[in-house]
């Protein structure tokens, strides 16, 4: 079973960069994709872009283009997520998942559709 785990969260001060990690075990990525979702308090869990882990292929919500980047290195089965300029409403608690089957843009923003998710890295922009 595949297995998620995210690291780099911290606490960062406004118009700083950070790169958050998704590493995942227990089984190969090839025919995945990654999800990047997040969460702020007391609001509903948002999704911020996806990786096709085969080909590299990325697809972002609209209110994530530009200030997010996601890669992954495929030897090191570890995804990443590169976020620039932070601003205060970036704080929440940022989520990897994985998704077995291929998606219109219309679905991959769906939560329901990934089958295995990490345990979250705590992101606090301070300003």
């Amino acid at each position: 079973q595949v297995q998620l785990a995210e690291s780099g969260g911290g606490v960062v001060q406004s118009g700083g960069s950070l790169r958050l990690s998704c590493a995942v075990s227990g089984g190969t990525c090839s025919s995945y994709a990654m999800g990047w979702f997040r969460q702020a308090p007391g609001k509903e869990r948002e999704f911020v872009g996806r990786i096709r882990w085969s080909t590299g292929a990325t697809y972002y919500a609209a209110s994530a283009k530009g200030r997010f980047t996601i890669s992954r290195d495929y030897a090191k089965s570890t995804g990443f997520l590169q976020i620039d300029s932070l601003k205060p409403e970036d704080t929440a608690v940022y989520y990897c998942a994985a998704d077995r089957s291929y998606r219109t843009v219309q679905a991959m923003g769906v939560s329901s559709h990934y089958d295995y998710w990490g345990q979250g890295t705590q992101v606090t922009v301070s300003s």
